[in-house]
């Protein structure tokens, strides 16, 4: 059982999605640690605000450092002892791993180390990490499912994230530690990061300037509204993989270790959506049309995402409730208010 209240440790927490979670996790009641290295990869205003309405709550604290700084998160784990881990910060960006992919070792590989030999040394009931469909690659079968093989990842921030993935893996088999990797699919909402589609084409569209549209159009996202990942996460928080006995198989479309404490989870909405179709919801939210300029496909990219979200809602019951419109929607008033347009 945990303690009441418990504790959970956020890493990310000033991050997009970092943020949403906390505020979910302090409305249920836990105690929330947060650690943000608040880096310039997008306008720190923006995880500088997420962060003052987070430290409003009291039962909120946090911390401003690099995840891959010795000794950081071993201080955290040996101070507070926390009940859940969920690891969400990284490098993130598929574009950007081509300029600058020093980074993505940094914060992604040494910094998930760092992490591992902290929860290895002050063990959690439960350790969750994000990782990204982008580590589906250049699988052509959709939708994805957790027990694909997936080993072609066309970027080197997939690829820093495949090897997450295979470390966490590593330390649940040697140390027992039950963990869960979950693969997002292009989650959106308000709050969001500025180097995501919705909000360059939001922004661009309120000016008056041109949007790029890269695959001439010609591309599918899983998109998920920020608060059905939220609450998939959190449901997970409480089904720490077990590891499996002579006395227990492993269920069909489970993709629990047969060695580990460890399982992959989708959350995506399970439902793609073309890009062209995504901007026309971002012109019907604003009111005016988009001038596009229709751009090849970028390196790295991938045509298409489908998550199959069959194994989520099977562990948890949880089901997708917000439509690409009701989403947009809601991040549109967000972002003309936040930036008074």
């Amino acid at each position: 059982m945990p303690p009441a209240p418990p504790t959970a440790l956020i890493t990310g927490s000033a991050g997009f999605i970092g943020y949403h979670l906390c505020q979910r996790l302090l409305d249920q009641g836990w105690q929330v640690i947060g650690l943000d290295a608040l880096t310039d990869y997008y306008e720190v205003s923006l995880k500088e605000r997420r962060q003052a309405m987070l430290l409003e709550h009291p039962s909120f604290r946090t911390e401003t450092a690099r995840i891959e700084t010795p000794g950081v998160l071993e201080a955290l784990f040996a101070t507070h002892e926390p009940y859940v881990v969920i690891h969400l910060a990284a490098q993130a960006g598929v574009r950007y791993s081509i300029e600058n992919p020093g980074s993505y070792v940094e914060a992604n590989l040494i910094g998930t180390f760092r992490l591992l030999e902290a929860a290895r040394a002050h063990p959690p009931a439960h350790l969750l990490l994000a990782s990204t469909s982008s580590v589906y690659g250049a699988n052509t079968d959709m939708p994805y499912v957790e027990t694909d093989k997936a080993d072609t990842q066309m970027s080197f921030y997939a690829a820093t994230k495949k090897a997450n993935e295979a470390m966490a893996h590593s330390y649940a088999h040697l140390y027992g530690l039950p963990t869960t990797m979950f693969r997002f699919f292009t989650v959106y909402g308000p709050w969001g990061r500025p180097d995501m589609a919705l909000f360059k084409f939001t922004r661009a569209i309120l000016r008056g300037d041109p949007i790029e549209v890269y695959n001439r159009g010609d591309m599918k996202r899983d998109f998920t509204y920020i608060d059905d990942l939220v609450t998939g996460i959190v449901q997970l928080i409480d089904l720490p993989p077990v590891r499996p006995t002579g006395d227990t198989g492993i269920a069909a479309g489970d993709s629990l270790s047969p060695v580990a404490p460890y399982r992959i989870v989708n959350i995506g909405n399970s439902d793609p959506v073309r890009l062209l179709d995504y901007i026309e919801a971002i012109e019907a939210a604003i009111g005016q049309p988009a001038q596009k300029i229709l751009m090849d496909m970028q390196p790295g990219d991938v045509p298409a995402t489908w998550a199959d979200t069959g194994l989520l809602t099977r562990l948890t019951g949880h089901r997708p409730a917000t439509s690409i419109s009701e989403g947009v929607a809601r991040f549109v008033a967000w972002f003309r208010d936040y930036y008074r347009v």
